[in-house]
């Protein structure tokens, strides 16, 4: 029995709005680049002039098409636009060109980490999808209220920017599972390259539809459904969720009121004061007045689109996971970081072992090295100083014997301050030669004859004690490998070559 278990089930769905990755707007020319001026980036079109007229942007419908291929969802063979109308000071035109009926994706589905809610275990679960739209952002209202003034400015650069919007079904039941669904949706996401996935300017966004069910004289009661809007981070989704939830019992315990007898509602999330606060009543879809959009022809795909799309979209998070896990034999925490790093990493990675690596030191060397470089600079892999087939010619290099890990490593360092330094010069500029093997052989016996306590340890069951040897091999010759070092010593103790000679009585 799960201790956490509430006097009521939580009903959650998400709408995701996903800024597709393109250089201008859905329907005009003007750029999608964040951070500048205001107002800077409109024009007759994404202001709403008279007789301006939209073009499609093509590349939004091909990103659009590839999520949609990605989640599982049937994509529309003929999608139309729509008007949505309705005022808000920072929509221009007074309405958004958004999909009503017909949107392009339909149905699909995203796998989240989740708890049973029976036992509390961990989970894989399946969160059906109700569709997934292309529409056109609004601009936005900039308050002044904190230094001391009533006025509102608009900036209307992100009016007109294409958004996809990804519909749940109600089928998330925690805010940890709403957590989980925006993190997996938006690896995905940006592992396809469909959007940057920068929350903190507006690239990807949530609205979260809350109400809870109650069992009351045998029926299950809901209660009024309330959307908050512009969630922009994880830790807002989930917070969020928590207040929502504890504020709807506590409604519930007071009024009573049920689905159906208060309207569902629109509160906004102050991240600051850590509350959801009360915003307006929520529109039907008949209140927007949707018409189809007569300045826009319909979008028609063929079957070559949709299978461009599915090339496209062949390696998602999940697919790497299973082919990092199952296939390659890496630890499911060492493959989830990784993954969570994004598809360049994992191709970096796959670039290593198909020249030869190792996936155990490959994953060892992603982890503790390539990463680390990339954090503590803030870089991406594509800017990394040393290229996949040299980093995986260096594994291959320690994993025959030819030079040690720390050595190794020193190596690498070479290769990182001099980009396109050769692997086998960047070992030789540190003086490291291979050991001949008759050399490493006698070096090898010499130690054992002179630690004879090591063999007697190892006889009497303490194998770790070999171990003791390796110092003083590389004191020896600095070139000597450790691991070679303790195989070597074990061979020859176990032939009872290096045997101390017996006492006589």
């Amino acid at each position: 029995m799960n201790a956490d278990a509430k006097p009521y089930k939580i009903v959650i769905g998400l709408e995701v709005h996903v800024q597709l990755k393109t250089e201008t707007k859905l329907f005009c020319r003007c750029s999608t680049r964040f951070g500048a001026s205001a107002n800077t980036q409109v024009c007759p079109v994404c202001l709403g002039l008279p007789g301006a007229l939209p073009v499609l942007n093509s590349k939004a419908i091909e990103l659009a098409v590839r999520a949609g291929v990605a989640l599982d969802c049937s994509i529309a063979p003929f999608t139309k636009w729509d008007r949505k109308n309705y005022f808000y000071p920072d929509l221009p035109k007074g309405y958004q060109t958004s999909q009503f009926d017909l949107p392009i994706c339909v149905g699909g589905a995203l796998e989240i980490d989740a708890k049973d809610e029976k036992t509390g275990e961990p989970i894989r679960k399946k969160i059906t999808l109700v569709r997934a739209h292309l529409e056109e952002d609004a601009g936005k209202s900039m308050h002044d209220e904190t230094a001391g003034k009533a006025d509102t400015r608009i900036d209307l650069n992100r009016a007109g920017t294409p958004l996809l919007e990804i519909v749940s079904q109600p089928e998330l039941s925690s805010a940890e599972e709403a957590k989980n669904y925006l993190t997996e949706m938006r690896l995905l996401m940006m592992f396809l390259g469909i959007t940057d996935g920068n929350m903190q300017e507006g690239s990807l966004r949530a609205d979260a539809n809350v109400n809870l069910h109650l069992e009351r004289n045998g029926k299950t009661i809901a209660t009024p459904i309330v959307e908050i809007k512009n969630l922009n981070s994880f830790r807002a989704v989930e917070r969020a969720v928590h207040y929502e939830v504890a504020r709807q019992y506590a409604a519930f315990q007071e009024t009573g009121l049920a689905m159906g007898q208060s309207p569902k509602t629109t509160r906004g999330w102050n991240d600051s004061t850590g509350e959801t606060e009360m915003q307006r009543d929520k529109e039907d879809s008949a209140d927007y007045r949707y018409f189809p959009c007569p300045d826009l022809v319909p979008v028609v795909l063929d079957t070559a689109d949709v299978e461009r799309a599915k090339l496209d979209a062949t390696k998602t998070p999940n697919s790497v996971r299973r082919l990092l896990i199952d296939v390659h034999a890496i630890k499911p925490n060492e493959a989830e970081v990784l993954v969570q790093q994004g598809r360049g990493v994992t191709d970096y990675f796959e670039s290593l072992m198909s020249n030869g690596a190792t996936s155990k030191r490959a994953a060892s060397w992603m982890l503790q090295d390539v990463l680390r470089y990339l954090n503590e600079h803030n870089t991406e892999i594509d800017m990394y100083p040393v290229t996949s087939p040299s980093l995986a010619k260096l594994l291959v290099a320690i994993e025959a014997g030819k030079l040690d890990t720390t050595r190794g490593k020193e190596a690498l360092a070479k290769m990182i301050s001099q980009p396109g330094l050769d692997v086998d010069k960047a070992i030789a500029s540190l003086g490291i030669e291979q050991v001949d093997a008759s050399e490493f052989e006698n070096l090898c016996k010499q130690l054992l004859l002179e630690n004879p306590d090591v063999i007697k340890k190892y006889r009497e069951g303490n194998v770790k004690a070999i171990v003791a040897l390796v110092g003083p091999a590389k004191k020896k010759n600095k070139n000597v490998d450790p691991r070679q070092v303790q195989e070597t010593c074990l061979r020859l103790i176990e032939s009872g070559e290096v045997d101390p000679p017996q006492s006589q009585d």
